[in-house]
């Protein structure tokens, strides 16, 4: 099994889980963040001053998927993210041991 994170520019968002329904995942976890890369922060301008904003807006998107899946599901996901600007995310592909399914 493998775990998928997915971090991604909040417009990319919805085609990004667009891409993972279409894979098949049937579950995910999708959280707000906040970082930075290449792209660096920006400076913005608020009542007549600038600033620096050092960390930008990002989602993060955690899938699980079997070892089979992983690579298609990277690719569908890195179509779906791809703007062609710096910044348009990362994909992190992590092995996860599994022990089957839990009986309680």
């Amino acid at each position: 099994m493998k775990q998928l994170t997915i971090v991604v520019k909040p417009f990319r968002a919805e085609a990004v889980l667009r891409a993972v329904a279409e894979a098949g995942v049937t579950a995910c976890a999708v959280r707000e963040a906040k970082g930075y890369g290449r792209q660096k922060g920006y400076l913005d301008r608020y009542r007549g001053s600038e600033y620096s904003t050092a960390y930008l807006p990002k989602v993060e998107i955690t899938v699980w998927v079997a070892d089979e899946q992983a690579a298609e599901l990277a690719d569908a996901v890195a179509r779906a993210a791809r703007t062609g600007r710096i910044g348009d995310g990362k994909i992190f592909v992590v092995p996860v041991a599994w022990p089957g399914p839990l009986e309680f």
